[in-house]
């Protein structure tokens, strides 16, 4: 009932910049949160940025004042700006939302998580 379609990974020299998106869609009633998590080889999959609906914002100290979350409500699309990339940001990053979906009974909603398929960012040189 929720699609994530990510975009924007791909392979970086250090100290560049790129940009991650993701698109929600489906039977979406309303958007809590969406966040970029990412997980590399052999590690668990931790927070990066994630966003609410009244746009307060939460980072993980390791890209805090280097990347940027934002959000466009209306098109249920949350951005990544990744700046100063270095070799310890390589990962696969995966978008997340909780949201509220339509049900199939009237005027009923349910809560969801979900995950994007995720998409692989590498900074090397």
């Amino acid at each position: 009932q929720v699609q994530l379609v990510e975009s924007g990974g791909g392979l970086v020299q250090p100290g560049v910049s790129l940009r991650l998106a993701c698109a929600a869609s489906g039977s979406i009633f309303s958007i809590n949160t969406m966040g970029w998590y990412r997980q590399a080889p052999g590690n668990l999959r931790e927070l990066v940025a994630a966003i609410t609906v009244r746009g307060i914002t939460n980072y993980a100290d390791s890209v805090k004042c280097r990347f940027t979350i934002s959000s466009d409500n209306a098109k249920n699309t949350v951005y990544l700006q990744m700046r100063s990339l270095k070799p310890e940001d390589t990962s696969v990053y995966y978008c997340n939302i909780d949201a509220r979906v339509n049900t199939n009974q009237p005027m009923s909603t349910r809560k969801v998580v979900h995950w994007g398929r995720g998409t692989e960012v590498t900074a090397s040189s």
